[in-house]
């Protein structure tokens, strides 16, 4: 599977480039750039502006991809390498978050009198925490994926019932993201989304130092 993954992994990150290409030609010489927090554009850009973005976010997600998939190398924790497959599932998931974005920016900037919906964003963010928390429940302690905290790097019995915590909260509240920003105001998709974000990353951190706390050896 990791070998599939990588295979099609180029051709999924050129699709912005591909997708610019494609429309360039039919682009107006001033093209949305940036929008509210209503969808509406207020700001404009030249095509040149377009395509310096696209082309930098491209180069994001290709470094996004190499750091992901191959960071276990020189992770120190004995234990790291056997997270090679769950962080390579991570980096294409990552790649398949920016590339639709892009290709939601290079949409929405060749149709500027159309409103972007932030909601999609926002709840694509949400499908790939929940994801994250899929692959976080088995995820082995290392100090580059998951919650790295002293006292979780520390105890491994500690990082396994964290990460299994935070792997379940993780998972119904990038559902729950996804589902709210999508049917919500902007607004206040915007407002629910950063709420749950703070309480899918506060409940495992008390809950990994209360642990911590209950389960130290005093000090003779």
């Amino acid at each position: 599977m990791n070998s599939f993954l990588k295979k099609i992994i180029w051709p999924i990150i050129a699709i912005p480039g591909i997708y610019l290409a494609l429309v360039w030609n039919k682009l107006p010489e001033q093209v949305a750039m940036h929008f509210n927090l209503k969808g509406e554009p207020d700001r404009m850009g030249s095509k040149n502006e377009l395509l310096a973005s696209i082309l930098i976010l491209m180069a994001v997600n290709i470094v996004m991809f190499l750091i992901l998939s191959n960071i276990y190398r020189i992770d120190p924790k004995r234990s790291a390498p056997e997270n090679k497959d769950r962080l390579i599932r991570i980096a294409f998931a990552t790649t398949i978050l920016l590339t639709g974005v892009s290709c939601l920016i290079i949409y929405s900037a060749s149709h500027g009198n159309i409103r972007f919906n932030s909601g999609w964003i926002l709840a694509g963010v949400g499908l790939f925490f929940a994801l994250i928390g899929n692959y976080m429940y088995n995820i082995k302690p290392n100090y580059f994926a998951g919650l790295r905290l002293p006292w979780t790097l520390e105890n491994e019995d500690n990082w396994k019932k964290t990460h299994q915590l935070a792997g379940r909260i993780w998972f119904g509240g990038g559902i729950l993201i996804a589902l709210l920003c999508l049917l919500l105001p902007p607004t206040a998709g915007i407002i629910v989304f950063f709420i749950l974000i703070l309480i899918m990353v506060t409940i495992p951190v008390v809950f990994s130092y209360q642990y911590y706390k209950k389960h130290r050896k005093p000090n003779v």
